[in-house]
C-alpha cells in the first residue's frame, strides 16, 4: 500500500507542470461535462488550437533589444514559453 501511494505522489508531481498547462482545455472540457475520449480529444484540439493562435503573436514578438528577428535557440526557446505562456 505504501509503494502505491508512493508511486501516485510521484506521478502527480511529475504532471502537476503538465496539468497546469492544460488547466484552460481541461476547465472547458469540466464545463462542457466532457469525459473519457471526448474529453482527450477536446482537450487535444483545444490545445492544438491554442498553439496554432498563440504562434502568429509569438513569431511577431521574437525581436531582440536591438530590433532584429531572433534566431536559432533564442528563438526556439522564446517560442516555446511564449506559447506555453498563451495555452494559460
Amino acid at each position: 500500500m505504501k509503494k502505491l501511494l508512493s508511486l501516485l505522489a510521484l506521478g502527480a508531481s511529475l504532471s502537476f507542470g503538465a496539468a497546469h498547462a492544460q488547466s484552460a482545455c481541461d476547465s472547458q472540457a469540466a464545463d462542457k461535462k466532457l469525459s473519457g475520449a471526448a474529453k482527450n480529444s477536446f482537450v487535444k484540439k483545444c490545445e492544438k488550437d491554442a498553439k496554432a493562435a498563440a504562434t502568429p503573436a509569438c513569431a511577431a514578438k521574437a525581436i531582440d533589444k536591438n530590433g532584429k528577428p531572433l534566431a536559432g535557440a533564442a528563438k526556439n526557446s522564446f517560442m516555446k514559453k511564449c506559447e506555453s505562456e498563451a495555452k494559460g
